[in-house]
């Protein structure tokens, strides 16, 4: 019987997406470590092309490969009063994930040591200095990798216990309208004209990519997520009744789906062996935004790894965390108005103090200023009720990953 073949690099990273893709890319950046992404070949088992936002000061390294990019923001209460905010220096940025694929394997051919696998990876396990994966290429034959240090950035089966769990779901239309329709320099983050769902709330999403094109997008921070029927009919309702687009044509879709909850993931899971990106814990709860936390993790890991002492910082604060998982309840349970609540961030919130917040940058003393506008009284019941609330054990979501 022939032996497994066996590949060895510095850094192995099961996953190409953008937490897998991110990491790869800041460790060539170092020249230090040679690193091998196994990503998987083409067919079912690739995602697909997926839209990927988050905002920065300019300073992310990512300006090439950056779709768009919007200097204002704006939110739509249910009433209809719109809240238009400059968040400067902070800017909305967009990357498709097929631009920012061929950008990062580009990057890995030039760099000794470095490159792209096409496989399927199975089993991860420990070794003496290190671990392997079992992969298998297009063809079915085995091959294991062998590395100091693995980051895995697969999907989880299954979910950690949370006490909450809420879904981020959506569908988006790349829209053609036959006038101008769109102002170009303006994102609508939150449009709530909208019916809302019995638990959580729903709203529009519009990133305006020429003045007759756009991302629409419909989302729904509920239980479970809808049909792509009912995606369909929102969506149309929302263009049509809302929007009032007038003839539009639809050029492509995307759909997914991404948790939202206070489950506590472990980043560390093996001597060599670390989770990155939604299944590291990445994916803000409150927001479900993650690529930004992606990018600040993936600076510390090649930042220590250059340095020759490993470290992988949690995504999110502590502080964060726990005033995420009082909004999640509160919103799960109905005890505040989801509408009303993030509307009132938009209005009430300095523009750049409020994204800080979002990405867990703000100091206790802004929290608190924050924290004193919104609803205090259900904020406070939900947060003496959360250290007796059982955690529960929830399946992930198997619609596709939104990373946002």
């Amino acid at each position: 019987m022939n032996a497994t073949p066996v590949r060895e690099t510095d850094v192995l990273v099961l996953g190409g997406g953008a937490a897998g893709l991110s990491l790869a890319h800041r460790l060539a950046g170092t020249g230090r470590v040679g690193v091998l992404v196994v990503e998987p070949p083409d067919g079912p088992s690739r995602p697909p092309v997926r839209t990927w936002c988050f905002w920065d000061d300019g300073t992310c390294g990512l300006d090439g490969v950056v779709s768009a990019s919007w200097p204002r923001l704006r939110v739509h209460g249910g009433d209809g009063v719109a809240h238009t905010v400059d968040p400067s220096p902070l800017r909305y940025r967009m990357l498709r994930s097929t631009r920012f694929e061929e950008y990062v394997h580009a990057r890995l051919t030039q760099r000794p040591g470095c490159g792209v696998l096409r496989a399927t990876a199975g089993a991860v396990r420990d070794t003496p200095g290190g671990a392997e994966a079992d992969c298998t290429a297009p063809d079915g034959s085995p091959l294991t990798v062998r590395a100091r240090v693995v980051f895995d950035s697969r999907p989880l089966t299954a979910l950690p216990p949370a006490r909450t769990r809420l879904l981020q779901h959506f569908r988006g239309w790349f829209v053609r309208t036959a006038r101008p329709r769109f102002d170009p320099a303006v994102a609508d983050l939150m449009d709530f004209r909208v019916p809302q769902p019995a638990h959580g709330l729903a709203f529009g999403y519009v990133l305006p990519l020429a003045p007759d094109h756009a991302l629409v997008e419909y989302t729904e921070f509920s239980r479970t997520p809808l049909t792509t029927p009912a995606y369909e009919k929102a969506l149309d309702r929302y263009c049509h009744d809302v929007l009032g687009l007038g003839a539009f044509a639809v050029e492509t879709a995307e759909q997914g789906v991404v948790p939202m909850t206070d489950a506590r993931f472990p980043v560390r899971v093996g001597p060599a062996v670390y989770r990155i990106g939604t299944a590291g814990g990445a994916t803000r709860p409150s927001t479900g935004y993650t690529f930004a936390a992606a990018q600040r993790q993936s600076l510390a890991v090649a930042a220590s790894l250059a340095a020759g002492r490993p470290r992988v910082p949690a995504p999110h604060g502590r502080r964060a965390l726990a005033m995420d998982a009082v909004m999640l309840r509160a919103l799960d349970t109905g005890r505040i108005d989801g509408p009303a609540f993030f509307t009132g961030l938009f209005a009430h919130t300095p523009a750049e103090r409020l994204l800080r917040f979002l990405d867990g940058g703000t100091t206790l003393r802004e929290e608190w200023s924050i924290g004193l506008r919104g609803p205090v009284g259900p904020m406070l019941r939900t947060a003496l009720e959360l250290p007796f609330l059982p955690r529960r054990s929830h399946p992930a979501p198997r619609s596709g990953d939104r990373l946002p």
